[in-house]
């Protein structure tokens, strides 16, 4: 299977909300243009969720179904599950990290601190947070290597997308402008997933959904957190297979709602 990366610069000139959104949603329909695809299936997770969701607004003739795994963008300031990150921010703790935050001081730019440190920074990490929801298939040797090697690369790479962050989200990823803002504008089918022990709550795409004129679904995947399709592979590819069930068979009757999944 050939790999494609898209490959684009955020210029940290650009300073407003709409246009550091503008900046991710162009830049891919300037590779979904030179790759010529259309009405097709978009996934995205975490932040990618958001840019995903933004895009098929813009553009839903492109997006035949939408797949938000993790999403941002459906939490506010004014959720009730975002009380005790509130109150935290409202401690001296929380100010500190609230500065770093709006001075662009992200966790990219700690490991490419640590120079040749940062592999060992990187690796005790993944150890520990991949193995907190495991359904039993523990990351082996190899395997854990190769996903600090990614994970250290991709931190460590010239910085760019996550220029952006603070645009976007406040401290405490709450969106600046939230998508749940525009939930009556969706255009495009929706399936959303979570892993059950996600930090990214679930509840504002109920909220959402029920501002939506299309068909919207929300899965929960056990054993699983943000990373779920890490932490659960067996249920995450099981969610994703039933999410695109109307297009891998024409009877919907043959797809029957996966077993230990939970729907919202």
């Amino acid at each position: 299977m050939k790999r494609i990366t898209l490959i684009a610069y955020f210029d940290c000139d650009v300073i407003h909300n709409a246009e550091t959104e503008a900046w991710f949603i162009d830049s891919f329909e300037e590779w979904r243009k030179a790759k010529n695809l259309t009405n097709f299936i978009l996934l995205g997770h975490s932040f990618g969720g958001f840019v995903a969701a933004r895009y098929a607004l813009k553009h839903p003739e492109h997006v035949k179904h939408l797949i938000l795994v993790g999403s941002a963008g459906f939490s506010s300031e004014t959720d009730p599950t975002s009380e005790p990150i509130i109150r935290f921010g409202a401690t001296w703790k929380g100010a500190i990290l609230k500065h770093l935050w709006e001075s662009n001081f992200t966790p990219q730019k700690l490991i490419r601190g640590f120079g040749p440190f940062g592999p060992d920074l990187v690796r005790k990490y993944t150890v520990a947070r991949f193995n907190a929801y495991s359904t039993g298939q523990v990351l082996n040797e190899e395997e854990s290597r190769l996903l600090t090697d990614y994970v250290y690369h991709t931190l460590a790479a010239k910085a760019s997308g996550e220029l952006c962050l603070k645009h976007i989200f406040a401290f405490g990823a709450f969106t600046r402008v939230p998508l749940l803002e525009r939930a009556s504008e969706w255009k495009v089918p929706t399936t959303f997933i979570y892993g059950y022990q996600d930090w990214m709550s679930y509840e504002g795409a109920q909220e959402a959904r029920k501002h939506m004129k299309v068909p919207c679904e929300i899965i929960r995947v056990p054993q699983g957190g943000h990373f779920v399709f890490i932490d659960n592979p067996t249920g995450f590819h099981s969610a994703v297979i039933y999410a695109c069930r109307r297009f891998l068979s024409p009877d919907q009757n043959n797809h029957s709602f996966p077993e230990g999944l939970i729907s919202a």
